[in-house]
């Protein structure tokens, strides 16, 4: 079964890798790869967001928070 990406995690690691290339002490080589990695969890990232945001979506239509209500009428 494949591991379900860690989203907090995701974040950690592409700190990491914006820190290490602005270091500038990598070889082009080792800055594609970094790159790379980069690219990959950004992407990662990105549908975890899109599938919360899907989530929070089917959720609110469901429970008719659709509409927006001030909060003195809450």
């Amino acid at each position: 079964m494949a591991k379900k990406f860690d989203f907090n995690q995701g974040l950690v690691d592409l700190e990491k890798i914006v820190k290490t290339m602005e270091s500038g002490d990598l070889s082009l080589e080792n800055s594609l790869d970094y790159f790379s990695k980069g690219v990959t969890l950004t992407k990662q990232c990105q549908s975890a967001l899109n599938e919360a945001e899907q989530k929070i979506s089917m959720l609110t239509e469901q429970d008719n928070y659709t509409n927006e209500k001030p909060l003195k009428d809450l």
